[in-house]
């Protein structure tokens, strides 16, 4: 098994992260480490091998605990990094450098200025370089990945798409009360930190049917004061054949939530939402079949840990966690609050 440390040790890192390390069949907790002494601590403490995990911690008062002392263990190769949006990429480097296999959270980088800087660095590391994946659980969910597999069954040329989510975040909400995401210092605040994997969900269905997003415009709005700088937009994108659709996101609709990603082709049409798929199409007869499938919850980590196991083993990423894919994912959300913030200014989107 190879030796992993967890790097964060925040909400999704506990409840997400470590128990998808544990139930691999790949990795063995070595280390964990946090800013805090105290949240390492906690976590190491909440692993089932608690005793034989590491803990490391930011202090200078305390020799042989920091960062680079984790890096530096023989038996640690491989790290998940799981920090705020606009710390990670130094870690992401700096781990790298030590000749660590990387797992980061999404985003890539807070923005596309620093995700193309930290690709360029770590494309100049050559052929050698230990694995680099980003961490989409959207890209592994269950049903996500059903619902595309209908899409290419169904077949046609795309007519229309539809990415709507609506949620709103309460003031008692855990992840609010994370001091980095109450006072977000990176564009988008949760439309960033969470509305990227919404855009991973509608760039996996589109992809089946063959389109990507090459257009989009949009307006943005602040409906809720406390969820700074902006939480909702509303866009019409283009893909490359010139089929128009939607995109809606707001955290700020204390009235209306739920999630869903439609593609509708000239063969069908298939709905996705994270408990179920929708298919409809025409029977033989002409007359309309649909047909429903309903899923469990599956947030899509324990599959994207197993899928980095594997690509250690391979000698290469797995292709639904190259630093690529998730580049064009941020690409998307980012040109979607340009626009917004420009009061609808039409933004290209790179092949």
């Amino acid at each position: 098994m190879t030796g992993i440390a967890l790097l964060g040790a925040g909400i999704f890192a506990r409840e997400e992260h470590l128990p998808a390390i544990e139930a691999s069949p790949a990795f063995t907790l070595k280390a964990v480490y946090s800013r805090s002494q105290k949240s390492a601590e906690a976590l190491a403490a909440a692993a089932a091998n608690a005793s034989a995990v590491g803990i490391y911690f930011d202090s200078p008062s305390v020799p042989g605990k920091s960062l680079d002392d984790l890096l530096a263990r023989a038996d640690v190769a491989a790290v998940i990094i799981a920090l705020p949006i606009l710390t990670q990429p130094a870690v992401v480097q700096k781990a790298l450098a030590a000749g660590k296999h990387v797992l980061s959270e999404k985003p890539v980088a807070g923005d596309l200025n620093s995700a193309n800087q930290l690709l360029a660095w770590y494309s100049n590391l050559g052929s050698a370089a230990p694995i680099w994946a980003v961490a989409e659980n959207f890209r592994f969910v269950t049903s996500l990945n059903y619902a595309a597999e209908q899409v290419k069954k169904i077949g046609g040329s795309v007519t229309t798409f539809r990415l709507q989510m609506n949620s709103f975040v309460e003031p008692d909400n855990k992840y609010f009360n994370t001091e980095w995401r109450k006072t977000p210092s990176y564009q988008g605040g949760f439309l960033l930190d969470g509305g990227v994997h919404f855009v991973a969900g509608l760039r996996l269905l589109l992809a089946a049917a063959g389109q990507q997003i090459t257009q989009l415009v949009g307006f943005s709005a602040l409906l809720e004061e406390r969820l700074l700088p902006v939480d909702t937009i509303h866009a019409v994108a283009l893909t490359q054949d010139g089929k128009s659709g939607s995109i809606g996101i707001s955290f700020g609709t204390e009235f209306k939530s739920g999630l869903e990603v439609e593609i509708v082709t000239t063969k069908g049409a298939v709905t996705w939402n994270p408990r179920g798929v929708k298919a409809v199409t025409k029977g033989a007869d002409g007359k309309k079949v649909e047909e429903e499938k309903v899923f469990g919850y599956d947030s899509g980590v324990k599959g994207e840990v197993v899928a980095f196991g594997q690509a250690i083993e391979a000698g290469k990423p797995d292709p639904r966690q190259t630093p690529l894919e998730a580049l064009r994912d941020l690409e998307i959300l980012q040109g979607l609050l340009e626009s917004g913030a420009g009061g609808a200014v039409v933004q290209k989107i790179a092949a």
